[in-house]
């Protein structure tokens, strides 16, 4: 279940009440024409909340859901997602489907991972290669001219609505692109995503992707399967010019919200594995010289929920924590596959399997649940250490370069 920021509960507002209430009947509807005619007029409520800025009225909704409809609050978030990304737009009597796509990059690296602009070059390279490979041919599409970090993109639905809605304009006037805000700087990860954004327009009512327009048996998977091969293949060597330095491996193209959660899961894998190499090489360590703390951590609200884990990397001949990585929890059988004990004991799962296949075999499990707590000054996630005591990670003094630069 995608779960919410707490925020402190207050009295619903009219228009938080009715959103809760077509959210609940959608959820409970009994027939697939109850559903449309629900699902409908919440759409409705949505976009007009979405359209005018009152991220505050849907977050309400949402949180009043999550506490004490889960039913209810997965067909609010949905219709939250489908509704910021996905619109329809009339234009001189012609009516059209808008789409916001994100096409993910997973990056990793001893150094940097860039950001910002993408040479016009390069995005028209992107764009043919997408549109070839994915794209009907009455298909729209328009690439943002940014290759954003996940602290670049649309915070929430409102902004998320708002980006689709003035480039999905634009494209349809056939006019030059909106401008943007100014980016926020990028917190600098050894292993991160990196996005590039795009726009989809097409005539209602007409399909999008190359595999809506299947045959029977309609084998959307194979589909999907060889245009990702194919985008990999095409477009990798025009995203490794953006990332000097950086392993890469691109995602498929997909709609926003879909495409973030895909790139957030697959990134986990890749965090605790350049972590190794880069503590290794730059320590001039073997991974069995490396030590780590597990610790499961969940926020105040929801006492004996675990919302992350956070993996601390120690020297094995020391105390202190000296890098530390987050493996984030989006659905709850992902506690289980990412650590658990085994019959004789035994700590098994995705982190333990990782850490081991990398060398590392001293590890320990923390039994509490600790608060999410960050630093005060950098924002730094802390790390337990083997005391059970949240540390801020910080390598030895004798690090060599480019060891001290400040990754997180």
């Amino acid at each position: 279940m995608r779960r919410p920021v707490k925020r402190n509960r207050i009295k619903l507002a009219a228009e938080s009440q009715r959103l809760v209430n077509l959210s609940l009947a959608v959820a409970q509807s009994a027939s697939r024409i109850e559903d449309l005619t629900w699902q409908e007029k919440l759409d409705f409520y949505v976009s007009k909340n979405l359209h005018q800025h009152h991220q505050e009225i849907v977050d309400a909704a949402a949180e009043n859901l999550f506490a004490s409809h889960p039913n209810g609050y997965e067909v609010l978030v949905e219709t939250l997602e489908t509704v910021s990304t996905c619109s329809s737009v009339e234009i001189q009597g012609k009516k059209f489907t808008t789409l916001l796509i994100a096409a993910p990059v997973l990056a990793w690296t001893r150094f940097e991972i860039a950001s910002g602009a993408i040479p016009a070059d390069i995005l028209s390279r992107l764009s043919g290669k997408l549109m070839n490979n994915m794209l009907m041919p009455t298909t729209k599409l328009r690439l943002l001219p940014h290759l954003y970090s996940i602290d670049q993109l649309p915070r929430n639905h409102c902004e998320t609505y708002a980006l689709l809605e003035r480039h999905a304009l634009a494209v349809l006037k056939d006019s030059s692109y909106p401008v943007e805000t100014e980016h926020a700087q990028t917190v600098p990860f050894l292993a991160d995503i990196r996005y590039v954004l795009g726009v989809l327009v097409a005539p209602a009512d007409a399909p999008i992707f190359q595999w809506q327009a299947l045959e029977a048996p309609y084998d959307c998977a194979t589909a999907k399967s060889n245009a990702l091969l194919a985008w990999q293949e095409q477009a990798t060597p025009a995203v490794k010019h953006l990332l000097p330095g950086c392993g890469i491996e691109l995602l498929l193209p997909e709609a926003f919200y879909t495409a973030c959660r895909e790139a957030d899961v697959k990134i986990r894998p890749a965090s605790i594995r350049s972590a190794i190499f880069y503590l290794t090489q730059t320590l001039n360590k073997e991974a069995s010289q490396l030590s780590v703390v597990i610790a499961s951590c969940g926020v105040q609200d929801t006492p004996g929920q675990i919302d992350e884990f956070r993996i601390s990397f120690c020297l094995a001949d020391a105390p202190e924590v000296i890098y530390g990585v987050v493996w984030p929890l989006y659905q709850a059988e992902d506690q289980l596959a990412a650590v658990s004990l085994d019959e004789s004991g035994k700590l098994t799962g995705d982190i333990p399997d990782i850490l081991n296949d990398c060398g590392i075999r001293n590890i320990l499990q923390l039994d509490e649940i600790f608060a999410m707590e960050f630093c005060d000054d950098c924002g730094t996630p802390l790390f337990a250490d083997r005391d059970a005591e949240l540390v801020h990670p910080e390598m030895p003094d004798d690090t060599p370069s480019p060891g001290t630069a400040h990754f997180h």
